[in-house]
């Protein structure tokens, strides 16, 4: 299966996607630090990315007629500080708004699918109605807004032309759905938007994946059958207690037999991730990416990531993100910043990709990446209904 990955950043999608089957042609990004990580990967022929054809560019200088392949993936993560909660808020005002050449990527490649991702602002009622427009455009690529049209004017064109139930030329049935990557295995509380569509003439049904972890079954591990503790060999005189604010809250679960079948894992947690990594070091470390960084502190507001639990979601800063989510907070009272290499665990990628640029550049690469478990497990299900499709 042949994919065009646009906004690539530092590869988490890219990284999903090649694991979950899809092949791509060309990979799209302006930014020279996450270029020089994807570019540095390839050269160092790391399994996934060895393969990969880096196309270091505005998105909007791309001809994707000049790319004579049909193409069955359109995949990308247009950047988000437009809808981000720590931006301006400026959606459509923004000129960092790039669904617009999302858009036009799937109306002149014609692809099979597409996957895009964005962050949870993007469903704040202050972007009710254009969230809704990047649906409908994605839907009705082909029914371009028109020089003096303004895009709420267009959003009614297009609104007339989806109820019509009778849509011209090129179309696609579009889903979207928040997901927490907690949900999916990933050691994080990280909200997205995921917005999916197949070519309507393919006449596919999807949907996205089902979770398959849940905070409920990590709160039973820990506080019931203490199995989380047993597996980390945390000895009982080091383990922490149950806190007041779960105790009722555990014992609903226990008295529910959902919450003590086999079909749910527990949520994975920061130590889960990063336990088996040893302390980051001052000096040079064997290990990619794992030196430690000095000068995490805590105060109101600014707590971090508890060690037991699903990391807060990482960002794209260092020493000023609100919430502390680059940092550690240790049950006994002491803090310290992730080194590179914990936060790219954080991010599922694999260990043997490495993250270039300063420890500030490679956290914002990191914050801003998909995390590449919950791509890999989206891009399956989209892959695998594509595959089906073919056959029947």
């Amino acid at each position: 299966m042949k994919s065009i990955e646009l906004f690539s950043g530092a590869g988490g999608l890219a990284l999903g996607l090649e694991s979950a089957g899809f092949d791509h042609l060309a990979l799209i990004e302006r930014d020279k630090h996450a270029c020089n990580t994807i570019a540095h990967n390839a050269t160092q022929g790391h399994p996934s990315a060895k393969k990969w054809r880096l196309t270091s560019d505005d998105v909007r200088n791309i001809s994707y007629p000049d790319i004579n392949a049909t193409v069955d993936l359109v995949a990308g993560g247009p950047p988000c500080q437009p809808f981000s909660l720590g931006g301006k808020h400026k959606a459509f005002n923004d000129d960092r708004d790039m669904f617009p050449e999302a858009v036009r990527a799937v109306r002149e490649l014609q692809p099979k699918s597409f996957i895009f991702e964005n962050v949870k602002g993007l469903t704040r009622h202050t972007f009710a109605s254009y969230f809704e427009y990047i649906k409908l455009q994605l839907s009705h690529p082909g029914i371009t807004r028109k020089p003096a049209e303004s895009w709420y004017d267009h959003l009614s064109n297009l609104e007339r032309v989806h109820t019509s139930g009778t849509p011209n030329g090129l179309s696609y049935n579009v889903v979207a759905r928040l997901l927490n990557a907690a949900d999916y295995g990933v050691p994080q509380n990280r909200y997205r938007v995921f917005i999916v569509g197949f070519r309507s003439d393919l006449n596919i049904e999807w949907s996205f994946p089902k979770p398959t972890h849940s905070i409920d079954k990590l709160l039973i591990d820990k506080w019931v059958n203490e199995s989380y503790w047993d597996n980390h060999k945390i000895a009982k005189r080091l383990r922490p207690d149950c806190p007041d604010r779960l105790k009722n809250r555990i014992r609903r679960l226990t008295s529910d037999i959902i919450v003590n079948s086999d079909e749910m894992q527990r949520c994975r947690t920061l130590r889960d991730a990063i336990s088996d990594l040893p302390a980051p070091s001052s000096k040079n470390s064997k290990i990619l990416n794992h030196s430690f960084r000095t000068g995490a502190k805590a105060y109101p507001g600014h707590t971090g990531s508890q060690l037991d639990e699903p990391a807060k979601a990482l960002k794209a800063g260092d020493h000023g993100v609100p919430g502390g989510e680059n940092m550690i907070a240790f049950g006994d009272g002491s803090y310290r910043y992730f080194s590179v290499r914990e936060s790219a665990r954080i991010q599922t990628f694999p260990d043997d990709y490495e993250i270039l640029g300063s420890w500030s550049e490679s956290m914002r690469q990191l914050g801003n990446a998909v995390p590449v478990k919950l791509a890999n497990i989206v891009g399956r299900s989209v892959y695998h209904q594509l595959v089906n499709s073919v056959g029947q």
